[in-house]
Order: structure tokens, then sequence, then C-alpha cells
């Protein structure tokens, strides 16, 4: 069984029609069927049910095609791993996510890694981010929002606590604790409900009863601390933007175990994943681990 055979089996199978394909492939038909009579042989099965000159795939045959069709599809990607790896200093990387900000440094590592690997970024909720990975014109997303969509994998990156930000002339700046009944009157600055910000606030919230006040919302996540720093409102942040520069705030835990968020990269399974978009995934993971690589 060699894989000439294997390419003549499945294009017929497809087709059922010895003639069709012999013409397709510019191949003598005596040929071609003595290429799948001879498969035939070496299976010890029969392939097709013959009905004059046409074919019929058989139930041997259609067990055969499905494992066919997967070692195939399997070298074919191997093929285009290959030819990527091959070339690794060129080419394009297609990266999307709710605040660009999260994905910087991990954006540096990887232009540092391979300069000559173009890298585009697009910012949006969730649900943009997705569709845009699902229409084909993203290689990876990185989402906090949960991601059920049949064909769309993901693996969690990391997962860490929310905190509450204030300005540092605030009454809560001295605390370092404070429960979600004592915010019920402050004003929040937070985003639209379209992003994990809005979902996690609302959802601490329900949970005590209780509706927040929000004072501004926005579609710019990575604005968020830049206000709250103002003393405008207050708002929650995640744990890793006490590493992001920036104005100074103060960080208050909340008396809530479901105040959380964790971020995932997700990518399509049943599309072939660039080798550029697997180190950036790669960096990703190392970048968000427990223990990252320093600066």
């Amino acid at each position: 069984m060699d894989l000439l055979q294997l390419r003549y089996f499945q294009l017929v199978a497809h087709a059922e029609n010895i003639s069709r394909v012999a013409e397709e492939l510019r191949v003598a038909q005596p040929s071609l069927s003595r290429t799948i009579t001879r498969l035939e042989n070496e299976l010890g099965v029969p392939l097709f049910d013959r009905q004059g000159r046409r074919l019929r795939l058989n139930r041997f045959g259609a067990a055969f095609l499905e494992r066919v069709e997967r070692a195939l599809g399997e070298l074919d990607s191997a093929r285009r791993e290959l030819s990527d790896l091959a070339r690794l200093d060129e080419g394009s990387v297609a990266i999307g996510a709710e605040n660009l900000v999260v994905v910087q440094r991990v954006v540096a590592d990887f232009v540092q890694a391979y300069p000559g690997v173009r890298v585009q970024l697009f910012s949006g909720t969730t649900e943009q981010v997705t569709a845009r990975l699902t229409a084909g014109g993203l290689d990876l997303g990185l989402v906090s929002k949960p991601v059920d969509i049949p064909g769309i994998a993901q693996r969690a990156l990391l997962e860490e606590e929310v905190l509450l930000a204030v300005s540092p002339n605030h009454p809560l700046a001295q605390r370092d604790r404070v429960s979600v009944a004592e915010l019920a009157d402050e004003a929040f600055i937070t985003t639209s409900p379209d992003y994990w910000q809005r979902t996690v606030l609302d959802r601490i919230f329900c949970r005590a009863g209780l509706r927040p006040n929000i004072a501004c919302e926005g579609d710019e996540p990575a604005a968020l601390r830049n206000l709250i720093a103002t003393g405008f409102g207050i708002g929650l942040l995640p744990s890793m933007a006490r590493d992001y520069p920036g104005p100074p705030v103060a960080w208050l835990h909340i008396d809530d175990t479901f105040c959380r968020r964790t971020l995932h990269v997700i990518w399509r399974q049943d599309a072939y994943l660039p080798v550029a978009a697997q180190r950036f995934r790669d960096m990703a993971a190392e970048r968000f681990a427990p223990n990252p690589p320093s600066d």
C-alpha cells in the first residue's frame, strides 16, 4: 500500500466514477482501475460494489475512507507545518484580544524571537474576537469570557483575582479589603456589558442582592485605570494590572470568591494553525505562567 494508491482511492470514493477521475488525473483508465484493484487485494476486501461502469462505496470502503482521509489530512498538515518551519522568519500572525495591553509583553517577546513575522492585532469584545476568529480573520484570540462554540478550542492561560481600584485620595485607599455591601453607594467606572469587567461587577453585586451604581460606562478597558485615578469613580481591574505602568491607584481585595477572571487563548479546531501562531500561543502560556520569565 502506497500513498498514490490512497490518493487515488480517496478521489474515486468521492466521485464513484473511474472514468471521471482518470480524466481529471490525466491517467489511463485501466491503470487507475488496476491501482484500485491492487489496493483491494492488499486489504483482502472489496471497497466498492460494481454496477456496470459505476462504483458504489460499500461498508468496507466507507470505513476505510474515514481512516484514509484522517491519515492524508495529517500528512497534508505535516507538509504545511514543515513549510512553515522552513520559513518561520516570514509571514504573519493575527491576534485578537479584549485589551491590547494584555498581549503587549507577549508580542514584544515574539517580535524579538521572530523579527520577520508580521503581527496583526485586533481589539474587541469576546464576541467580536470570536466572530472574527470563526470567520478566519484571526489565528488566535485572548478572551476572559467563556466561549462555548463548536469547533473553537481553548486553553486557560491564567486565573486571577479581580481587584478594586480606587484613587489614592479615596476614603477606601487605606483599606486592604472591602465587602460588596460597603460599595453599594460608590460610583463605578466600568465597561459596557459586552466586556468581562462588567460581567464580574454585575455578578458580585447580584450575589449580594444589590445593583452597582454605574457612573461611567465605556468600550475602552485600557482607559479604566486612568479614569479611576482621577477620583471620578472606582472600578474593577485584574491583578495583573498592578504590574503595568499607569497612574497610581490603591488596590483592595473584595470579599467575594467569585471576583475572579480566567484568561483563555482560543483557536479554531477545524483549521490548520500556522506554526507562527503555535509559537505565539506557547509564548503566551509561558508569559502568563505562575512564575513567568522576568523582563
